[in-house]
């Protein structure tokens, strides 16, 4: 430290010093994001266990309300149930059940349907993952490249104009959208399928099954992505309102750089920064939006899945599907706060 001291007091010594603390420091920053993050997945954890049961009720008392498929009524087959379900035992034998089962993936056997819960779950989160990342394609095409033409024009009739729309549509819920494309696009126009992931009972292969996949997929994603795009917009419209004085476009106009030059590979790549980290929120949001989404067109993902366990008080697939969703979220921020000092390094200062 000492000779870190003198350097730092000769010519070219800070930045000697800079190189040498800075690095340390970063590394520091990194590792307590990353305590952070487990910190917070082992909060989450105990709150996925937590939650379900804080709920009116059990799994067992859904069995047993009449009327159901599998409806019991004795004490005895109740009691047998909740041995089988793992349900038997004080929460804290539960909890340590619970954890136990986690680095495993292993969830318990879902009460409604009898059948394991990561299996379910690995059957339905490719769907929720070609929905979300769809989306997210959707929200960049659509908001980024009218945004940095909207910021261009700032104060222009095309500008305003912009501006009012996805001001407009950033106030619409998610599930509103979803419900109206719905109605008008599948009921009025039957322009797409009624809801669902694939057309039932078909035997489409190669081209005509990825196709049918796609007419599946494209109101959901619309729905989800237009809502985002927003957002991405508003961001990027921001962002580049604020490079527009900026030296180095002024350097360029007077180099005689074309104006779409100027405008898309110097403005609009210096404001790109702050979409970058609302596309990874957006990312780690369409999780939680899926459920919404993923239930009004009886779409085959994780969170129909959910929406199906919360009605049933089914605590196994409850708790596997809120972790995966959490986890998802948590997980998704983490990587793109680190990518963000990773792009901006005057964050780690």
């Amino acid at each position: 430290m000492d000779q870190i001291a003198v350097v730092a007091t000769q010519p070219g010594g800070p930045s000697l010093a800079t190189d040498l603390i800075l690095p340390a420091r970063r590394r520091r920053q990194v590792w307590v994001q990353v305590g952070a993050y487990l910190a917070t997945v082992f909060v989450l954890i105990t709150f996925n266990f937590a939650l379900p049961r804080l709920m009116p009720g059990d799994p067992i008392d859904s069995l047993m309300t009449r009327g159901h498929p599998s409806y019991v009524q004795n004490d005895r087959t109740r009691a047998r149930l909740a041995e089988y379900y793992n349900l038997d035992g004080s929460m804290p034998e539960q909890y340590a059940r619970y954890l136990k089962g986690l680095p495993t993936f292993d969830f318990g056997v879902s009460v409604e349907a009898n059948r394991p819960v990561s299996s379910d779950l690995r059957a339905g989160l490719p769907w929720t993952l070609l929905l979300i990342v769809t989306s997210t394609v959707v929200s960049i095409v659509v908001g980024i490249p009218l945004a940095v033409h909207s910021g261009w024009k700032r104060g222009k009739r095309v500008d305003r104009w912009l501006l009012a729309i996805f001001m407009g549509w950033s106030n619409l819920p998610v599930f509103v959208l979803g419900t109206l494309a719905l109605f008008v696009f599948s009921v009025e126009l039957q322009l797409f399928p009624y809801g669902g992931g694939v057309t039932p009972l078909n035997d489409y292969s190669g081209l005509a099954a990825v196709i049918d996949i796609a007419r599946h997929l494209a109101l959901p994603a619309l729905a989800m992505g237009s809502v985002a795009a927003t957002w991405n917009y508003l961001i990027m419209r921001s962002s580049m309102v604020a490079e527009l004085g900026s030296d180095y476009l002024l350097t360029g106009r007077a180099k005689g750089l074309r104006e779409r030059r100027l405008k898309y590979h110097y403005a609009g790549r210096n404001a790109l920064l702050p979409v970058v980290t609302n596309i990874g929120l957006q990312i780690g949001l369409g999780f939680t939006a899926v459920i919404f989404i993923e239930r009004i067109f009886a779409y085959p993902g994780v969170g129909t899945y959910m929406f199906g366990a919360i009605g049933n008080r089914d605590y196994p697939a409850l708790q596997g599907a809120f972790l995966l969703i959490t986890l998802s979220v948590v997980t998704v921020n983490l990587f793109v706060d680190l990518l963000y000092r990773r792009l901006d390094p005057r964050t780690s200062t």
